[in-house]
């Protein structure tokens, strides 16, 4: 791995991955960083300097990608690269270039409302605020274990049905209409607890808060259980802040990791590019 260092980050989730080149990882660096993903969930890497074809090329070796889905304006993808989804709030000529705008964006799980939703995904710095904008993300291998047994009981064989309603930004997905029945809204169902499938290790998998459903349960105690469940995944011991800096880019598995964005001042700049590796089922524990 020549002069190729791990560094954890954070003894709950993530792990910097210092003097990697991502345009120029040879088979021995990459089985180091895939095995570094599967052990530590996220990785950072700091000073990269990235073209659209150079991200696409690193992302292709975790598996195919999925199309950029629509974004608010209609737009789905960056030009000549419709793997390329682009988060910013920069708006020229009256249009948003991207989504999610400048807001906070709530704890989510990509994509949970497909039925195979996407196992990783890597977000590229191209232009970050001064502050603010922070991304943070929540190890749920830990969230599981550290469940009160009683409440872990509870949920164990249970499903969730993962709304497509809104996206995390909360805007109603395109060509979506708006419904807060989470019984009636578009989603797939996936297990409360899954086994991972390149760790073996089982994970909470909640996706996100909003228009989420305990399938059989009447929506009362569904939503008592689920409210018991984000408080405990909420503790600030489960989870870290990332700051950004130009030529950051952030992988993370998105089969068992939440993350979310901090707001930041709306007159500042911030133009991320994401990418994401197609998955599978969430399998049941």
């Amino acid at each position: 791995m020549g002069d190729t260092v791990l560094e954890l980050v954070r003894n709950t989730v993530g792990a910097e991955v210092r003097g990697v080149d991502l345009r120029r990882v040879d088979p021995a660096e990459f089985a180091a960083v895939h095995r570094a993903w599967v052990d530590h969930s996220v990785l950072l890497f700091r000073d990269q300097s990235l073209t659209d074809d150079d991200l696409i090329r690193f992302s292709r070796r975790f598996g195919d990608l999925d199309l950029a889905p629509i974004q608010e304006t209609g737009r789905r993808f960056v030009e000549g690269h419709p793997e390329i989804y682009v988060v910013s709030n920069v708006v020229v000529n009256g249009e948003p270039i991207g989504s999610l705008g400048a807001g906070e964006a709530v704890w989510h799980t990509d994509m949970s409302y497909l039925e195979d939703p996407p196992k990783a995904s890597m977000l590229y710095a191209l232009e970050v605020p001064p502050s603010g904008g922070d991304t943070w993300f929540c190890d749920m291998y830990a969230a599981l274990e550290s469940l009160p047994a009683e409440l872990r009981r509870r949920i164990e064989g249970l499903g969730l049905k993962h709304d497509g309603t809104y996206n995390s930004g909360g805007y109603v997905r395109q060509g979506v209409a708006a419904t807060d029945d989470p019984r009636n809204s578009p989603g797939a169902v996936h297990p409360v607890v899954c086994t991972h499938p390149e760790s073996g290790r089982k994970v909470l998998y909640l996706g996100r808060r909003r228009n989420a459903w305990l399938v059989g349960l009447d929506l009362a105690d569904s939503e008592a259980l689920l409210d018991a469940l984000w408080t405990h995944v909420e503790r600030p011991e489960l989870s870290w802040a990332h700051h950004w800096r130009v030529g950051d880019l952030v992988l993370w598995d998105n089969r068992c990791t939440m993350h979310r964005r901090d707001p930041f001042d709306a007159a500042s700049r911030r133009v991320m590019h994401r990418t994401q590796v197609k998955g599978e089922a969430r399998p049941a524990a």
